[in-house]
């Protein structure tokens, strides 16, 4: 069996600073958009109710 690869194929520290790094850009914009998303989504519920009354 093949030796399991390391957390990241470059040697270098600069390489593995730079994958976690977008990783966590990666979970914080994501975390963000959703919350904007769910307002959003929220206010135009609101909008769609206040239309049908």
């Amino acid at each position: 069996m093949a030796p399991l690869p390391g957390p990241y194929s470059g040697k270098s520290s600069l390489a593995m600073v730079a994958r976690v790094s977008a990783f966590s850009f990666g979970l914080v914009y994501g975390s963000l958009k959703l919350k904007v998303l769910k307002i959003q989504a929220k206010s135009h519920k609101k909008a769609e109710a206040k239309a049908h009354h």
